[in-house]
């Protein structure tokens, strides 16, 4: 009873103070516009959120042209200030970055089931094609293990290189230029919020599964078996791996083992301390040309090691012949392009924005799209499979001082040189070094702590990172990633159709209204039940929202009538947080004012937005209202609503 008494003489304490303190502001609409300029507004700023052509406002036409050439090749932006010193910087990195790119190009073709060439391949054109093109300073371009991994498995499924190698290398050409063409179109028209709908969650358990299958996939090179399953789940590739046990070659096993834990240990070394980067980054070729001249100089006691083999010297030879757009398996290779081509440019994008971070520059996301989809269509005619920046390589990149996307230059010129004179030197190379450079370098894929993180902050998040990780363990990557996106979809769907609702009281001694879950504080107002909603009002939620407001209102007069308080007249709707409303929603807002008003209680706005409450007017739901229905502030709602009160007889 005591607490009742303390309310009501808060409630007269604000109530006077209001009065006398703050005048009551009228709502206004916004400024009149037509449908034309309302139109190019929305799309202004849903696809050039970033006013891409402020730059160009006011200039001559000369000027106008070159800041052109420069938008679309930036390499005309800082080649005009290149000079010797960064040159010096660009060089040590892309040496560096090649001795990386080299073995990981090799291995990454194997992982897409592909001749061991065609990693070399696309580590030559894709990097001289994102250099003129690519925003990024720090990118390192290249073939990436996820994305290698879903187009090796996906055409497996139907067609394997050994069955028939010219279709297989149809198929990956194929899915190439449908990956570029789609990464290139979501540039040009602005459509790369797309990519979005892979949330954070669904990418840390569906990289941590695929660096699963992936590393349980390179057991057949670590262990020496001939036949091995095509399938990427974890219980068949495990059931092939028992099954084989005959095939196991104790060399096999020694050597690749011994490379592994070589490699893990230069890259825990790398980790502690990043100054010895170069120690990483040197570890896979280093293993390759040891374990090369290992097995060339015991080739009389090693036969039970499989090795590449011959590799074709030259340039990359033209593809655009294999090119397949018409048949039985075009679907697959439109879907394979596709699923690939999000995968790579999520990767691209996310690696190129984290190091232009840390150096305090800007990534355009639309440019890198362009540029990464144009180089997978130029590498698609050029022998080359899906590329894209490579965390690995980028990280490498960037630690070696790289300053501009001349360093992929330079990664370039010296696969050429090994494509051109090097070639013959890789004969005697062993599958199971490149098994173990694989395995090396997704095992950093798996986050542990990005996981946990998850658990901690948002349950809903770590299920869909748990779902996204079991889907492509145990059925397979293609389907897992589109759990991944699916409950991505389930997940924004749920917010827009259950957004939150609270209660808001009075801080005492202010005019603030919040939350009086959050700030205990806070005082409810006698005869007011002041609610709020955090969502724009839609037709996906109109019907919940209603609903859930007259919920409130129940609980609130059961909650009256068990205190034997004073009787609830008026509920406060704060619209501060309602970014939008639709039909459906105005609807709504109709409706249960008309409820409301049938059991004498009276509904009143506070603080609509711009767009919202010009759509208030439009549809007449704001005459309904009256002139005391919508108020600028909480405080001044309260404050008018009982001044009017106490003003009848």
């Amino acid at each position: 009873m005591g607490m009742n008494c303390n309310r009501v003489e808060h409630f007269e304490e604000i109530t006077m103070r209001t009065q006398t303190e703050i005048p009551i502001h009228q709502v206004r609409l916004p400024p009149e516009r037509t449908l034309l300029n309302k139109l190019k507004q929305r799309l202004s700023e849903i696809f050039f959120p970033d006013d891409p052509l402020h730059r160009f406002k006011n200039q001559p036409s000369f000027k106008k042209f070159l800041l052109t050439l420069q938008y679309f090749f930036p390499i005309f932006e800082w080649g005009s200030q290149y000079n010797l010193k960064l040159l010096r910087s660009d060089l040590i990195s892309g040496l560096t970055i090649a001795s990386l790119a080299i073995p990981q190009g090799i291995s990454y073709a194997k992982l897409a089931n592909l001749p061991p060439i065609i990693g070399l391949y696309s580590s030559f054109v894709p990097p001289l094609i994102y250099s003129m093109l690519g925003s990024s300073r720090h990118l390192g371009v290249g073939p990436v293990s996820i994305a290698s991994l879903v187009m090796g498995s996906m055409l497996s499924e139907t067609v394997t290189y050994a069955q028939n190698p010219t279709l297989y290398l149809q198929l990956a050409f194929t899915a190439t230029f449908f990956a570029g063409l789609f990464q290139a179109s979501l540039g040009i028209l602005r459509l790369g919020f797309i990519i979005d709908f892979l949330s954070k969650a669904t990418l840390v358990g569906f990289m941590a599964g695929a660096a699963i299958i992936v590393s349980l996939q390179q057991l057949k090179g670590l262990l020496g078996i001939v036949h091995f399953t095509n399938k990427m789940q974890i219980l068949p590739v495990l059931i092939s791996v028992y099954n084989h046990k005959d095939e196991w070659s104790w060399q096999t096993i020694i050597m690749g083992f011994g490379f592994l834990a070589f490699l893990l240990t230069t890259r825990h070394i790398s980790s502690k301390k990043p100054k010895l980067f170069w120690v990483s980054a040197a570890a896979p070729l280093t293993s390759v040309i040891l374990s090369t001249l290992l097995v060339f100089l015991l080739r009389n006691k090693t036969q039970h090691i499989s090795i590449i083999g011959k590799l074709p010297k030259g340039l990359n030879p033209p593809s655009v012949n294999l090119l397949y757009f018409n048949g039985s398996y075009l679907a697959l290779a439109i879907k394979t392009g596709i699923v690939t081509g999000i995968l790579s440019l999520t990767e691209g994008i996310a690696v190129g924005r984290t190091f232009a971070a840390l150096k305090n520059y800007q990534v355009d996301g639309n440019k890198e799209m362009m540029a990464i989809g144009i180089m997978n269509l130029a590498g698609s005619c050029s022998s080359c499979f899906v590329t894209s920046g490579s965390f690995s390589r980028s990280a490498v990149n960037y630690n070696a001082g790289a300053q501009t996307a001349v360093s992929n230059i330079v990664m370039a010129s010296a696969v050429l040189v090994t494509l051109l004179f090097l070639m013959p030197l890789f004969y005697y190379t062993p599958n199971l070094v490149l098994a173990a450079i694989i395995i090396a370098a997704v095992v950093g894929l798996i986050d542990f702590q990005a996981a946990y993180k998850l658990w901690k902050v948002d349950k809903l998040d770590f299920l869909a990172c748990m779902c996204s990780f079991f889907g492509v363990l145990f059925i397979s990557v293609p389907l897992g990633l589109s759990i991944a996106v699916a409950i991505s979809v389930f997940k924004i769907l749920l917010h827009v159709s259950r957004p939150n609702t609270m209660v808001l009281g009075n801080i005492p001694g202010t005019q603030i209204f919040h939350n009086i879950n959050q700030y205990k504080e806070a005082l409810r107002i006698p005869s007011f039940l002041v609610l709020a909603v955090e969502s724009p009002i839609y037709f996906a939620n109109s019907t919940y929202l209603r609903e859930r407001i007259l919920r409130w209102v129940r609980e609130e007069e059961e909650q009256i009538k068990a205190h034997n308080g004073k009787s609830l007249e008026c509920i406060i709707l704060d619209m501060t947080a309602v970014t939008a409303i639709d039909t459906s929603g105005l609807e709504t807002l109709g409706e249960l004012r008309k409820m409301l008003e049938q059991r004498s209680l009276k509904l009143v706005l506070v603080n609509p937005v711009g767009n919202v409450m010009e759509k208030l007017h439009t549809s007449k739901i704001l005459d309904t209202f009256g002139f005391k229905g919508v108020y600028l502030t909480v405080g001044e709602a309260v404050a008018g609503i009982s001044s009017l009160e106490k003003a009848q007889p």
